[in-house]
């Protein structure tokens, strides 16, 4: 199984478009802003390309159309939602500290920008529920499954640059 219509074939979270939609919801009802970062890849071949029909953002995780301002989208051309973005001084300029990560993929974006944040200041939380990652071939040739790479983004990220919780930990630390 694939798990159409993600680029990468087999991942690791089959209810990852739930948990993302769920927290988007809980964070419009809330009247919380959402910054939203799309990943525009340089490389021609990739499905991630501009050219290419994966480079779309899924419907689930899409800005909403009725808060502009509350759900700006940054696009971003390498790993960390940081570089080559005005996200740092935006966050900055509306007084947030605290940020809640979801997203693609585990290991990859998530990782850096989560890595990249903590040494900005910000204090973060993964949603690991609300993450997904790919199978992957390290250069001895091995087959690492989704299960294993996503579980091993976490634990190197917990407890160093972040805090990793589950999507039904998001509410209560949002506060009333």
């Amino acid at each position: 199984d694939d798990n159409t219509p993600f680029h990468g074939g087999h991942h690791n979270n089959p209810q990852v478009e739930h948990a993302i939609s769920t927290l988007l919801t809980l964070f419009r009802t809330r009247n919380l802003p959402i910054f939203h970062v799309k990943h525009n890849s340089r490389d021609p071949s990739s499905t991630l390309h501009p050219s290419h029909p994966g480079n779309a953002i899924f419907p689930f995780a899409a800005p909403s159309p009725s808060r502009p301002i509350d759900e700006p989208l940054y696009e971003k051309s390498v790993h960390s939602a940081f570089i080559g973005t005005s996200l740092e001084a935006d966050l900055h300029a509306r007084g947030i500290t605290r940020l809640f990560v979801c997203g693609f993929t585990s290991n990859m974006c998530v990782n850096t920008t989560v890595r990249m944040a903590e040494n900005l200041g910000f204090e973060v939380f993964v949603i690991e529920d609300a993450c997904a990652t790919f199978d992957r071939v390290g250069p001895d040739g091995v087959l690492t499954r989704a299960e294993d790479v996503h579980a091993y983004a976490m634990s190197d990220l917990h407890g160093e640059f972040c805090s990793v919780i589950k999507a039904s930990n998001v509410q209560g630390l949002l506060g009333n």
